[in-house]
């Protein structure tokens, strides 16, 4: 009885002792904050955990972002006995007495049991393995928790047989609804703008934003527990940015704009406001990809293999190293020669299907090969461009009445000056100057009898 009450005052004072975001846990779905895209009413997640069919699954995204939560909402909610392992301490010794147990628990009791394991992405390969034939059975529930990409950490057997739920960053408004609880929580006060401050500046993570709310609410203990900016600023050790929703766009617009601009000076300026400012990363990365293409194209088709490459090996590395390999991409990219025709190509062609323009196939496009496709005349006529020796051939690819559309055939891409696209407009008009006569009986027999003699 004495043992009793002691670990029931212990774990009340651990509870009372515990961290800000730890204390603040919710324990139902309708408490979590933010991942409306997966816990929606009706979401096919959310409907999973309420009528305790979860299936094996893998949460995976950013630290802060409530996978550990759902964990222990369903821990809370499930009728199956719920194990807790962490990859960081748990071997297979561990793996396979968990395993044991659930068997032991589904034959004697018919219960079964769901194991979570976080930070599953430092599980070896041989943990991994030894927990495949009781997941693939059914003898465990297995809800894993990660912040690495599940296609490049985890084998692909164990990934195969759970559902991937992606969690993102939380948006700004949601962290200030848990700020709200936190300074309750706290006994405390604060003003609006170090609240807002404190959310923009979280990177959508929750566990941060909160952590740095204690130590705020800590260091306003002189002033009556009401945190200001101030106390904002030194319990995240940088000084405070303006960065509101409207700010954010306005740095993100600069920061394209400088590097279609072509000055990398400015675009690593903006980077690092962005960076300082706790942008999500990969949004950043994606709109360098986006921009390698649309500002630069065909004037440098590198530019987009630097692009992805960079949004690669942030998904490898993380910040704050990823910080070298975004800045790598905008210098790479700003200085690259600028041309904007491809994306002025997809978007006058889409704009022709809009409108209704014809996208009937020629018949001597269509596939001819299967049975009866020649009867019907399905690619008659058409010339293989590799039987002519200049490894093209001139004749008609689009619909008839796109090429007599106003845009005319080789007006959706029409080149501009700049880096590569000088040698691509020399390229197509030396085609459209030394076109050979495609009729010509002879042309295609001497290619073949040249190739025969190799």
């Amino acid at each position: 009885m004495k043992e009793d009450l002691f670990s029931a005052a212990a774990t009340q004072r651990l509870k009372s002792q515990a961290p800000l975001a730890a204390r603040l846990r919710p324990r139902s779905l309708d408490e979590i904050v933010g991942q409306g895209h997966l816990l929606a009413q009706g979401s096919p997640l959310r409907t999973l955990i309420e009528e305790d069919r979860l299936s094996s699954v893998i949460f995976w995204g950013p630290p802060g972002t409530g996978k550990t939560t759902l964990a222990e909402v369903v821990a809370l909610t499930t009728r199956r006995h719920f194990e807790r392992l962490s990859a960081v301490s748990a071997g297979v010794k561990d793996v396979r007495e968990v395993i044991d147990r659930a068997t032991q628990r589904l034959g004697q009791f018919d219960r079964g049991t769901i194991v979570f394991i976080d930070e599953i992405h430092r599980f070896s390969t041989s943990q991994q393995d030894a927990l495949l034939p009781s997941v693939e059975t059914g003898i465990i529930t297995l809800i894993g928790a990660t912040t690495e990409n599940p296609y490049f950490e985890l084998n692909a057997p164990l990934r195969s047989r759970s559902i991937l739920f992606r969690l993102e960053p939380l948006q700004v408004a949601d962290v200030r609804v848990l700020l709200e609880r936190g300074v309750v929580a706290e006994a405390a006060h604060a003003q609006p703008e170090a609240l807002d401050a404190l959310a923009m500046r979280s990177g959508g993570d929750a566990r941060q934003a909160l952590t740095a709310l204690e130590v705020a609410c800590a260091l306003a203990h002189d002033n009556e527990r009401n945190v200001t900016i101030d106390h904002v600023n030194a319990a995240l050790g940088v000084s405070a940015l303006r960065y509101g929703r409207d700010d954010h766009y306005d740095v993100i617009s600069a920061f394209i704009k400088s590097i279609r601009g072509s000055d990398p000076q400015a675009g690593l300026f903006w980077l690092a406001r962005l960076l300082e400012s706790g942008d999500d990363a990969r949004f950043i990365a994606r709109r360098l990809v986006i921009l390698a293409s649309e500002d630069i194209g065909m004037a440098d088709p590198n530019a987009l293999v630097v692009a992805v490459a960079a949004a690669s090996a942030l998904e490898h590395v993380g910040l704050p190293e990823a910080q070298l390999n975004l800045a790598q991409a905008v210098v790479y990219l700003a200085t690259a020669p600028k041309s904007n025709r491809v994306a002025l190509g997809i978007w006058s062609a889409r704009e022709d299907i809009r409108r209704g323009v014809s996208s009937e196939v020629p018949a001597h496009l269509r596939d001819g090969h299967y049975a009866g496709a020649k009867d019907i005349g399905h690619g008659d006529g058409y010339l293989y461009p590799h039987d002519d020796p200049r490894g093209w051939v001139s004749q008609q690819y689009l619909p008839e009445e796109a090429k007599g559309s106003p845009r005319r055939q080789n007006e959706y891409y029409t080149p501009g000056g700049h880096g590569l696209e000088h040698e691509i407009a020399r390229r197509i008009k030396d085609r459209e100057t030394t076109n050979l006569d495609k009729t010509n009986p002879n042309k295609t027999n001497l290619y073949k009898k040249g190739e025969d003699d190799l």
